[in-house]
């Protein structure tokens, strides 16, 4: 996924959380949890609301995913509650750092999408290149530093949020539709095309190019071998050096910007970012493409020296986190979550028939802070749930060359 800044959309998500906002719930036995994450989950709303239903505090370490896996891996006596994406877990479980969580202390564990149990929406199976879930989901035993191929009592994460990716375009500067991921390096868009430049995501949205464009199909795009690396690290730079793209972007605001100034057309973007320039009354559309989305998975865990009240504060607020509330808050910021069950029962039915359904909103469709996403009569990019998911291509991954793999798109940028 990202840099903190990532989804800095969602407010005040970095920080200490203020304490004294509601009065203390048996303050002297209600534990701080450190919740080590990026931005995608920490809102200050959630940490509220949590400590009005259960007084217990909820304290945000937010850095990158780059530095949560190394803290992970180095430092995991630093946090209580880690909150990483799926992809992760192939460098931080053979460190024995996480204890696997036990589903019998998750209520709603039967009800977790099966997206993650058995990587299928609607009873068909998706796209499971790179690091699908389902492959990094289970543990034989709570102390196992490999993943179980068969589902088990212990999950590695439970999971929190997700979401399948695809290039943002500007309808009202492109004026003809746009159905493939080719048209990112179509010279049409010289000068007003933008990729972003997080290695282990720009080369998955490479990827989908080159094979859109014909040059090459994949066994799996989530692990190249060298040669693969290189044919797709050559095609970036050959349309780099012909003008293709208009800057490389890492930061969540920058690629706001870059849209709504009309300077780039058509990018990698990020659902909360489309948002954030159509909040700004620009058009601007996630545009659903016909070889489908690039997914990405995030989930909670803790350490395996965390014990009495804070383990069992963790597990009170990852239940509360499954319990419909956060659901819901997420839901209506294009997220999905995990439980849709219990984020439904929190939605109005109007919200559900927009963000979930795909169907026309029956009236204005607002953020959780109350801005206009959607007016009444238009419709999600994407579709319903089982659209979008349904039709994911493949998952943010970490390659086993991922050293060539940064290395070589280290030269893409330099070039």
């Amino acid at each position: 996924m990202s840099d903190t800044s990532r989804r800095s959309l969602l407010k005040g998500t970095a920080g200490i959380l203020a304490s004294g906002m509601f009065p203390a719930v048996h303050a002297d036995d209600k534990p701080t949890l450190r919740y080590l994450g990026t931005a995608v989950n920490q809102d200050k709303a959630i940490a509220e609301k949590f400590k009005a239903d259960t007084g217990i505090t909820i304290q945000y370490v937010a850095v990158n995913t780059d530095e949560v896996t190394k803290r992970a891996v180095t430092s995991p006596n630093s946090f209580d509650l880690i909150d990483t994406e799926y992809f992760s877990l192939k460098k931080i479980i053979p460190t024995g750092n996480l204890m696997g969580m036990d589903t019998k202390r998750i209520k709603n564990a039967d009800k977790i999408t099966t997206l993650f149990t058995k990587g299928e929406v609607g009873g068909k199976k998706v796209g499971d290149q790179g690091t699908a879930p389902k492959k990094v989901m289970y543990l034989a035993k709570p102390d196992a530093k490999t993943f179980s191929a068969e589902p088990t009592q212990f999950m590695t994460l439970i999971p929190t949020v997700y979401n399948a990716d695809t290039l943002g375009i500007r309808p009202d500067l492109i004026k003809r539709p746009i159905e493939s991921w080719k048209e990112l390096l179509n010279p049409e868009f010289k000068g007003k095309a933008s990729i972003l430049n997080i290695p282990s995501i720009g080369i998955m949205d490479a990827a989908m190019v080159v094979e859109a464009m014909g040059l090459y199909k994949y066994p799996d795009k989530g692990n190249m071998t060298k040669k693969e690396i290189d044919l797709t690290i050559k095609t970036l730079i050959e349309a780099k050096k012909a003008g293709q793209f208009r800057s490389l972007w890492k930061d969540f605001n920058e690629s706001v910007n870059l849209m709504a100034s009309g300077e780039v057309v058509i990018q990698s973007m990020w659902s909360p970012a489309v948002t954030a320039v159509r909040t700004k009354g620009i058009a601007c559309t996630y545009q659903p493409l016909k070889e489908g989305y690039r997914a990405w998975a995030a989930g909670f865990g803790v350490p395996k020296t965390l014990s009495g009240k804070k383990l069992d504060a963790a597990y009170e607020f990852i239940n509360w986190f499954l319990d419909g509330w956060a659901g819901a808050y997420l839901n209506r910021q294009g997220y999905y979550s995990a439980v849709l069950e219990t984020a439904k029962a929190k939605m109005e039915a109007y919200e559900w028939a927009y963000w979930m359904e795909g169907k026309a909103a029956e009236k204005d469709i607002k953020s959780p802070n109350g801005q206009l996403l959607a007016k009444a009569g238009e419709k999600r990019d994407g579709g319903s749930y089982e659209d979008r998911m349904g039709g994911i291509a493949c998952w943010n991954a970490v390659m086993d060359e991922n050293v060539y793999m940064v290395q070589k798109w280290n030269e893409f940028v330099a070039a």
